[in-house]
């Protein structure tokens, strides 16, 4: 055997090669089981920025159940109210169901930014987790809709706070004690997008 080989005959560049082949597959099969590929937005940031609705979806990692306790969805509700303050949007409607919750943003003048204010709201949330239940995260990414019509609206609204009832969770989606709005009165909100 030379010195140019390792004991199956290959030589250094052809093992440098093999080896480079398997860090470019790595990624892929290093996934764990269960484990998505991170999500990547198809629309442009600023399709997110003025006065637009957006819905989102954000889901706490492998499933566990954190939004059960009125405590801790007032401290999320408090890091969302300034998220949303700071992005000038108000939210039309939220749901916090047991491993995820639901969002209707909307835009509230030109300069909102809907993407910024969840970004900001799960990085604050996210630090709050490490510090207080530090085996709890959210998942990397968030699911959105950008609602263009306002048959749209109407139809979203009725999902979000829909959602715990056909969860099972109550009977009438107003006995749920975490679904409301911000910066708008959710019964106007409800009543409005109504007769949409």
């Amino acid at each position: 055997m030379n010195k140019g080989s390792d004991r199956r005959g290959l030589s250094r560049s052809d093992e440098e090669t093999r080896l480079a082949e398997l860090r470019r597959l790595k990624p892929a099969a290093a996934r764990p089981p269960g484990v998505s590929r991170e999500r990547h937005h198809r629309l442009a940031r600023e399709c997110y920025c003025d006065q637009v609705n957006v819905a989102f979806t954000l889901c706490v990692a492998n499933n566990v159940s954190l939004f059960s306790d009125n405590e801790i969805v007032s401290t999320f509700v408090t890091f969302l109210s300034a998220a949303v303050e700071k992005h000038d949007c108000i939210v039309l409607i939220y749901c916090f169901m047991p491993n995820h919750v639901h969002l209707l943003l909307k835009g509230r003048r030109d300069s909102s930014d809907t993407w910024a204010a969840v970004t900001l709201f799960k990085q604050r949330t996210g630090f709050w987790l490490g510090r207080y239940r530090p085996r709890v995260n959210w998942q990397k990414d968030f699911y959105d809709h950008i609602i263009r019509l306002e048959e749209d609206l109407g139809a979203q609204v009725r999902y979000i706070a829909g959602n715990p009832v056909r969860k099972g969770l109550v009977k009438d989606w107003q006995q749920y004690p975490f679904t409301n709005s911000i910066g708008v009165d959710l019964n106007a909100v409800i009543r409005d997008t109504i007769t949409l």
